[in-house]
């Protein structure tokens, strides 16, 4: 069993891929398992999604933003947590519709993603961040 934390600093929302330093401290174990990762925050999500045609990631953030507009947006009106900012309540939602934790089998220290997977957190909040992932491997 072992546990680390990524950091991964966020500039807005969007989709920011961090596959490589996962990759990168699983292979150390060179083991068979399963890892685990939970971001600990509430405005934003983990996602595993195509990493080869980035107008995947900009579709997906679109889909995202028209289906849950700021609190600014008419259709909006009747949230009550605003005082964060227009973009604060949305992310909330965001995050409790999309996952916020992973479960990524492990084999021979890889871990078996298809060809065009990468792991990603995805951002929900306007304003840059410092986001946290938890990651837990068992073998």
């Amino acid at each position: 069993m072992a546990q680390t934390r990524f950091q991964i600093s966020t500039s807005g929302p969007g989709l920011y891929e961090f596959t490589s330093v996962v990759a990168d401290w699983v292979a150390a174990r060179s083991l068979d398992g399963l890892l685990t990762l939970f971001v600990q925050h509430t405005s934003c999500s983990l996602v595993v999604q195509e990493n080869a045609d980035p107008e995947v990631q900009d579709d997906l953030q679109a889909f995202y933003h028209r289906l849950v507009p700021p609190t600014s947006d008419p259709s909006m009106s009747y949230l009550r947590h605003t005082y964060e900012g227009p973009d604060d309540m949305p992310a909330h939602i965001k995050a409790a519709m999309l996952p916020v934790s992973l479960s990524i089998p492990v084999q021979s220290g890889r871990m078996v993603l298809g060809t065009w997977q990468g792991i990603y957190l995805f951002e929900h909040r306007n304003a840059p961040h410092s986001r946290r992932v938890a990651a837990h491997f068992s073998a």
